[in-house]
């Protein structure tokens, strides 16, 4: 991708599953790379994995304090930040009748509390520069309808929402945008399977399989890219076609 070189990259949700392998492209592409995760055991695992990452801060996006000293943090090591990816997120699968009030508040703090907390961080610091971008990790569940997963759902919509409103404040300097995934396959997700179960989420995709993680993170690059430099304010959906016939809540 184009101009990716020796840009300062900041991700959050980064030390596994999609982050990880987003962290692993961007240090292919020449990038400086930081990651942000509040798992110290997965920190320490992706510094051996990549050992050409700038530094995995361990943080939880819910505490507005810890966000900031991550970021100044980052700042120091890197010298400022070009691209942030807002990727931190976590789902509980339960029907919407058992979801009680402390579940529901954890995925809320995380999906949509601590994006908010680090997108607005890093909006001041670019805003202040002049130039950067951000992106979000929504999902084909805050566009379509999904049983089980209300809280996660509704987070995800919102940050939709989110990603388009702070898109129109912050340009010109800034462009914004959301990568919404449809089924990836991390190593958690598969753990979750039987084979059976596999074969039948499968079968409800068009291209007939899950997206690998490094899939998405090739959107995240072009995304972030001199090749996207006209791209703000929009959702690019990755679902090998889930959602073109309304297959996700089935």
């Amino acid at each position: 991708m184009r101009g990716l070189k020796d840009k300062r990259v900041l991700i959050t949700g980064g030390a596994s599953g999609i982050g990880a392998a987003t962290a692993a492209r961007f240090l292919e592409e020449g990038s400086r790379v930081c990651v942000l995760d509040r798992d110290d055991t997965g920190c320490e695992r992706i510094k051996h994995e990549l050992p050409a990452l700038g530094e995995a801060i361990i943080a939880n996006v819910t505490d507005l304090m810890q966000v900031e000293a991550a970021f100044a943090e980052t700042i120091r090591l890197m010298d400022g930040v070009d691209v942030l990816i807002n990727n931190a997120g976590i789902s509980i699968r339960h029907k919407f009748l058992d979801i009680t009030p402390e579940e529901w508040e954890r995925v809320v703090s995380v999906n949509l509390t601590g994006m908010f907390y680090v997108a607005q961080t890093a909006a001041r610091h670019m805003w202040e520069r002049g130039s950067g971008v951000i992106l979000q990790t929504a999902s084909t569940n805050g566009i379509m309808g999904y049983p089980y997963y209300a809280d996660y759902n509704a987070t995800k919509a919102a940050v939709i929402e989110l990603t388009r409103s702070i898109a129109l404040e912050l340009a010109p300097k800034v462009r914004v945008c959301a990568v919404a995934p449809g089924y990836v396959l991390t190593p958690m997700q598969r753990a979750e399977y039987s084979d059976v179960m596999l074969e039948e989420v499968n079968r409800k995709i068009p291209l007939g399989r899950h997206a690998s993680p490094e899939e998405i993170a090739g959107l995240f690059a072009y995304l972030a890219s001199d090749d996207a430099a006209f791209a703000t304010g929009h959702v690019y959906t990755l679902d090998g076609g889930e959602t073109a016939g309304g297959l996700a809540s089935r």
